[in-house]
């Protein structure tokens, strides 16, 4: 069995997985933010104790033979030689005016840092710029700086390390696309803390001596090097032989990874990123932050339960339109953020607003088929998928596309897990799949062309 460690923005989950992904038991806790000083921040430390208690507890119902940390892509740790440095910066949180002004004139052109430079303290060289200029002897006293995956990889084994996948989701530190450190590691003196580099499926070493006794597991369970989290999702697919496809992931973020997009053809002001894979190939990516926007829409009242498809049916033959966007980041619609609204007759209920945010999730995911001129095979994943009337409008609003999906919320776990076995994996991994069916919607396209032109609109606000 694999206990996979899945650090998410709002939650921390750890799994036990067979080898073949599949998830036999969970337990998850909530990734606390904590108030200034010296910023918002998580506490990583506070985290140990949950998870020494979390693997002691799964490790006495199963036979645990391996751990795979994994993570979102914006989260890293200072360390010293006896744990971390700094608190773990939050990264929602917002750098100073003057910290921003200096990363935009240092941190490179499009091609280097793989990304638009995108809201907070998004990206981990961001992170490290804050603290090598708020708190100089903390970093120059540090020994590594570490994503996420990479960070409790070292905790549970004492060896640190990178990896590329989590170099390569947007931390500025690293071209994917040319496979080297970007100019600013270099110039800021940062390439000391970045240890070597090391595939995500690598025994960094066995679980140290004082992790094997806080957790009651044998000392020779092997600590792996760790994954993005998303790209663990991608792989899952990988792991099953397809290609040609684009994986859409969902969450806070809708994030879109393809291994049929033209790395040329990437565009900063489309939101679109370069990823790399487990196995530092580089991959095209776009994203946005969906789930933000669908809990915006939907309301603290969010009425229960799946959306209403006979509703969103009349929202769309109405006109009622949820223009983005409705949270702050504007990421792939460059000067919306904060200017949602909804044009046409106002949603007047719970459930139209429930059916709204669906309808608003799956225009935001074409938005980002679109944008990475997605022509082959969709595969729906995650928290969005769940719910019937998602995959249903992304397959009408795409019908010369095949459009999959996946009712298993725990794709980036059951990825992760497969990983482990990646260098061993001799036949095609299982996966189940579903073929979306489309809605018969004879508004639906001039409904779209309006929420395109409104989206394209920075300027445009409600009459």
């Amino acid at each position: 069995m694999i206990a996979v460690l899945d650090i998410g923005k709002t939650n921390v989950k750890l799994s036990v997985a067979t080898a073949d992904g599949a998830i036999i038991e969970t337990l998850s806790t909530p990734n606390a933010v904590y108030p200034a000083p010296p910023y918002r921040h998580h506490d990583v430390v506070a985290l140990e104790d949950w998870l020494a208690g979390a693997l002691a507890a799964l490790g006495r119902r199963h036979v645990i033979d391996a751990i795979m940390p994994c993570g979102h892509g914006s989260g890293a740790v200072l360390v010293n030689a006896t744990g971390p440095a700094m608190p773990m910066i939050d990264y929602e949180d917002e750098p100073p005016a003057a910290l921003n002004a200096l990363y935009r004139h240092i941190v490179g052109c499009y091609r280097e840092r793989g990304s638009a430079v995108m809201m907070g303290a998004s990206h981990i060289a961001r992170q490290l710029l804050w603290l090598q200029t708020g708190w100089p002897d903390a970093v120059a006293n540090a020994t590594a700086f570490l994503a996420l995956p990479q960070y409790w990889a070292w905790r549970l084994s004492g060896v640190a390390a990178a990896e590329p996948s989590c170099l390569g989701a947007q931390s500025h530190l690293w071209s994917a696309i040319s496979g080297v450190y970007a100019p600013i590691v270099a110039a800021r003196g940062w390439e000391r803390l970045l240890p070597a580099i090391r595939p995500g499926w690598t025994a960094l070493g066995p679980l140290s001596p004082e992790w094997a006794v806080r957790t009651g597991l044998p000392a020779d369970v092997p600590v792996l090097c760790g994954v993005h989290d998303s790209t663990a999702n991608f792989y899952r697919y990988q792991a099953a032989g397809m290609r040609g496809l684009t994986v859409i992931s969902t969450g806070t973020w809708i994030v879109g990874i393809s291994d049929e997009t033209r790395l040329e053809a990437l565009d900063e002001a489309r939101g679109m990123t370069s990823n790399a894979d487990p196995a530092g190939r580089p991959l095209a990516g776009a994203l946005c932050m969906g789930g933000r926007e669908y809990a915006l829409i939907a309301g603290q009242q969010s009425a229960p339960g799946h959306a209403d498809p006979a509703i969103a049916a009349a929202l769309i033959a109405r006109g009622t339109i949820p223009v983005p966007c409705f949270g702050e980041e504007d990421g792939m619609l460059p000067g919306r953020g904060g200017r949602g609204y909804f044009d046409g007759p106002p949603p007047e209920s719970a459930a139209e607003r429930r059916a709204l945010a669906v309808i608003a999730t799956a225009l935001l995911t074409c938005h980002v088929l679109d944008s990475l001129a997605s022509q082959g095979s969709v595969v729906l994943d995650g928290t969005f998928a769940t719910d019937p009337l998602y995959p249903a409008l992304v397959a009408s609003l795409r019908p010369d596309q095949r459009i999959l999906f996946n009712l298993d919320t725990y794709g980036v776990a059951a990825g992760a897990a497969l990983l482990a076995g990646h260098a061993s994996r001799t036949n095609p991994a299982p996966v189940a799949l579903l073929t979306a069916q489309p809605l018969t919607l004879p508004a639906l396209p001039a409904y779209r062309a309006r929420w395109r032109r409104l989206a394209a609109e920075p300027t445009e606000t409600p009459t």
